[in-house]
């Protein structure tokens, strides 16, 4: 009996085997296809998964496109994967086919989470009428609500000042910046979608910021892109509901906040963009085909908050970084703002026209932090072909944003910081078509307009009112960052003194 049992357990095992190879093998067709990309070769069942850094993937991706050229493809676990290298695929791809290329990739992590149905949101949703409607929506939104007219940039310039008081509270001793920029970024944020702001020692704004640090480690982890490829493990109980604890808790606190905005909400005056959504959410009722409901609600609050508020924190970040290790730099930004602006007023968004080398300043920081290495993924909704090759319908695409921030054919000196990379002979701002930190085509950042007024706003007034310096004492911080879905410079000290 015992024989026969160990038989039977013997046959049904190399069935799964032939199975398992045979459904590895349907996933590789892909890759016999004429004129498809090159690559390294799958394992079977895992793909490329292990051949990848998941800590530092903008290295693993430089060292293929140097064996295998700008254009090359991955199997992750049982999904084809074409990565684009340098300004020409990456721009094909994302500007001149991008009604073929702006799908996203399903994410089976988050939809077992409960957290995002394919549909929702305005980030990480599939490309359709939803998507259209919501980007629509978050983009007139944000408009009406001072985007672009002054009611927002006093918003800013009041932050600002808040978090200058907070730099000279400090009286001039070592401390680390990051906790105060989030806090920063993420009331004018705040203030957009809840019409308020936190103090800076508000637990529940320190809690979300907490809890926004652990999901970006998340975000990277080999753990997640395994469970994402091969989502059959998600069925293992409370395994992903005790790993991915973030995301609720994160969730739970935004929904609270939009709660705490329906209950005072007056429909004749809308105060933010919950407002303005839970309007569109009255209008819409009875109608089908709209994604005006409260499930789209939290998903559009959720992107907008966390995308709104880690990118630009982490840019302030580095630029207050590179004034420390650049005093020449920063000394000659303080002189600029001293003959535009001087002591007396704050900076202003018109001062920009004025200020060519602090502008130039400002985009070499995101350039050469370059802190979205690999973007956001995008998906083919029907055949494609770029640069010469075919990609089929349903292949993720991963952008190589690196690749053409750094790229040596684009600037003098890539691997630098270099301001003078936009500036022409005459010391006039230049911007490149290579700068593209904020991705491009029909999905480049929602927030961009926003991200850009904040960046110049928060980082002139700092400047303004302080000289930064590395404490005595301490080593020269280092200037390569920490790769993971975000590139964060690693944890540093500086000194405001009030000048």
């Amino acid at each position: 009996m015992g024989l026969l049992s160990g038989e039977w357990l013997g046959a049904v095992a190399v069935a799964v085997v032939i199975f398992l190879l045979l459904v590895d093998l349907m996933h590789r067709r892909a890759r016999w296809a004429a004129r498809y990309p090159p690559g390294p070769t799958p394992l079977p069942g895992l793909g490329n998964l292990l051949q990848l850094d998941f800590q530092d993937l903008p290295r693993s991706m430089g060292q293929l496109r140097r064996r295998y050229g700008n254009v090359f493809s991955l199997q992750m676990a049982w999904t084809p994967t074409v990565v684009l290298n340098g300004l020409a695929a990456v721009r094909e791809v994302l500007v001149e086919q991008s009604e073929d290329t702006s799908d996203r990739p399903p994410s089976p992590v988050y939809q077992h989470l409960g957290l995002r149905p394919p549909s929702e949101g305005v980030i990480l949703a599939r490309y359709g009428h939803a998507w259209r409607e919501q980007r629509r929506f978050s983009v007139s939104t944000m408009r009406n609500f001072g985007l672009g007219k002054k009611s927002l940039e006093q918003w800013v310039t009041e932050e600002a000042s808040c978090l200058c008081a907070a730099f000279a509270a400090q009286d001039g001793s070592p401390f680390r910046p990051k906790e105060l920029l989030n806090k920063a970024v993420s009331n004018v944020i705040s203030s957009l979608i809840y019409a308020r702001r936190f103090e800076y020692d508000d637990p529940q704004l320190t809690q979300m910021l907490d809890l926004m640090d652990t999901i970006l480690k998340e975000e990277s982890s080999l753990f997640r892109a395994v469970l994402n490829e091969v989502p059959v493990l998600l069925k293992i109980p409370g395994l992903v509901d005790k790993i991915f604890s973030s995301h609720k808790a994160l969730m739970a606190i935004l929904d609270q906040l939009i709660n705490e905005n329906r209950v005072t909400r007056d429909p004749d005056q809308p105060r933010d963009l919950t407002d303005a959504f839970l309007d569109e959410v009255e209008k819409a009722k009875g109608n089908p085909e709209s994604s005006f409901n409260d499930a789209n609600l939290r998903m559009v609050v959720a992107d907008l908050f966390t995308a709104g508020m880690v990118s630009t924190s982490t840019t302030l970040a580095w630029a207050l970084l590179l004034m420390i290790l650049h005093p020449d730099v920063q000394r000659r930004v303080q002189q600029e703002i001293d003959e535009v602006i001087g002591q007396s007023r704050p900076p202003e968004m018109a001062d920009q026209a004025h200020m060519p080398y602090t502008m130039a300043v400002i985009h070499e920081v995101q350039r050469f932090g370059d802190i979205s290495p690999i973007g956001l993924p995008h998906m083919t909704s029907r055949d494609a072909e770029v640069q010469g090759y075919r990609i089929p319908k349903g292949t993720v695409l991963l952008t190589n944003l690196s690749s053409v921030l750094k790229d040596e054919s684009c600037w003098k000196k890539p691997l630098r910081f270099y301001p003078e990379h936009f500036l022409d002979d005459q010391g006039r701002f230049v911007k490149k078509d290579a700068f593209i930190p904020f991705s491009a085509g029909r999905r480049v950042c929602l927030g961009e307009p926003l991200a850009r007024m904040e960046l110049f706003l928060f980082f002139t007034c700092l400047l303004q009112r302080f000289s930064f310096s590395v404490p005595a004492g301490q080593p020269r911080p280092s200037d390569h960052a920490e790769v993971a879905s975000l590139a964060i410079p690693a944890p540093y000290q500086l000194c405001a003194v009030s000048r």
